[in-house]
């Protein structure tokens, strides 16, 4: 075999990767002793996807809208089953306040339109010539819908928007209706965040005795998607911060391999059926310091604070308010400065990894059975180290129910 210089200068800069152990494991991890816990997933079925789309009209007509458009993405995946990106072309689903929703797609694209949906509707094809949007309106008119103002739904893009009022339809926002329908998850959809979670809490401990001295956040973070798809679940991110990379929400670019006495916090996530996970966990590689101890402990109470303050009926903003309190209490921040929090506590989570509402100053939105929201009230010391410890919840009627138990020790930082 012929090597050229290139070829030389390559091989010769892979060789000490290759030689480290972590980084053969991580590439190539002995997954014998996991199994896939996902076998008794139950998918959204047909009658669960008919009350959405009851639920949806009568808000709409609670709200006095017409109809709603919806493009590819999240919310039309959860009222059509219709997985769709978006691209210069427009499909997307008008759910009308009365009878059977309207797919308006490419010509070219009706077989698999047809083939991905899940729900009874009509669908209305467009040619490469024409304004999408003057078929949308056509349907309106003919389901005399278009007196009425038609609901956009939050990220339906400006293009969308702008050819609907040049059709002469008035738009409104479609909120009420949308968030009013996903905000509040049934026990199917909590079924499978569960599962979700699940996946992420038995990745995280196979991986946690795994993690060695001059492993980069790459093998680690492989580590993590390689366990979680045995689990049966669909990674969807692994972020593993290192040391001073810590002290930062997102971490930064500079590399920061695992070694003793560094703290070590991954945020990591998969799907089941769609229906996401989000779980952090922290943790000291070897002896952990005093300093280190004391800022677990607290971010661990400001979790327990934060758990405690979410109460049915209390406003989303008011959790966030309670754990600022009680990290300025110990003299971290105030408010959003550094040192201490200087994000929301926490987010609402279901299809998305991050959907309406968050946890966050202001938010008046009251607390009710359904929702979902995640409780990540970090601290953060730039130039240092950070600590965050995530779990989420859902509203029950009884209060708020853990979708995973918070661990209660640095020492035992998997629960």
């Amino acid at each position: 075999m012929r090597l050229d210089r290139r070829a030389l200068v390559r091989a010769a800069a892979a060789a000490p990767l290759l030689a480290l152990p972590g980084v053969l494991r991580a590439a190539e991890p002995d997954l014998s002793a996991l199994q896939d816990i996902t076998g008794g997933a139950v998918p959204i079925d047909n009658a669960e996807r008919a009350a959405r789309l009851a639920r949806a009209q009568a808000l709409m007509r609670a709200n006095g809208i017409g109809a709603v458009l919806i493009e590819g993405g999240s919310s039309l995946a959860y009222f059509t089953g219709l997985r769709w990106g978006r691209s210069e072309r427009l499909t997307a689903v008008v759910l009308p306040a009365e009878d059977a929703p309207c797919i308006v797609t490419p010509f070219f694209e009706e077989a698999r339109t047809r083939e991905g949906l899940a729900i009874p509707a009509e669908v209305r094809v467009w040619n490469e010539d024409e304004d999408p949007l003057k078929t949308v309106a056509g349907f309106l008119k003919d389901r005399k819908l278009a007196r009425l103002p038609v609901g956009i739904e939050e990220t339906v893009r400006y293009f969308a928007v702008d050819g609907l009022q040049r059709a002469g339809l008035k738009v409104v926002s479609a909120n009420p209706v949308v968030r009013g329908c996903r905000m509040i998850k049934t026990p199917a959809e909590i079924a499978l965040m569960q599962l979700a979670t699940d996946v992420t809490i038995a990745a995280y401990r196979w991986v946690h005795p795994r993690v060695e001295k001059g492993m980069s956040q790459r093998d680690v973070s492989a580590l993590m998607d390689a366990a979680t798809r045995k689990l049966g679940g669909s990674p969807e991110f692994s972020m593993v911060l290192v040391g001073e990379g810590a002290a930062y929400p997102h971490g930064t670019k500079v590399p920061s391999p695992v070694a003793e006495g560094r703290i070590v916090l991954m945020d990591c996530g998969c799907t089941v059926q769609g229906y996401q996970s989000d779980v952090s966990r922290t943790w000291v590689h070897g002896a952990a310091t005093a300093e280190q101890r004391k800022v677990w402990d607290q971010v661990a109470q400001g979790q327990r604070t934060a758990f405690a303050a979410a109460k049915l009926g209390a406003t989303a903003g008011s959790v966030d308010d309670a754990v600022r309190r009680y990290y300025a209490s110990l003299g971290w921040g105030p408010d959003y400065k550094l040192p201490g929090l200087s994000h929301r506590t926490g987010h609402g989570i279901g299809l998305d990894g991050h959907e309406p509402v968050n946890l966050v100053r202001g938010e008046t939105t009251k607390l009710a059975p359904g929702m979902c929201f995640s409780n990540e009230p970090g601290i953060y010391i730039p130039g240092s180290f950070g600590v965050r410890l995530e779990d989420c919840f859902h509203m029950t009627d009884g209060g708020p129910k853990w979708f995973s138990e918070p661990p209660r020790s640095i020492d035992a930082p998997m629960g």
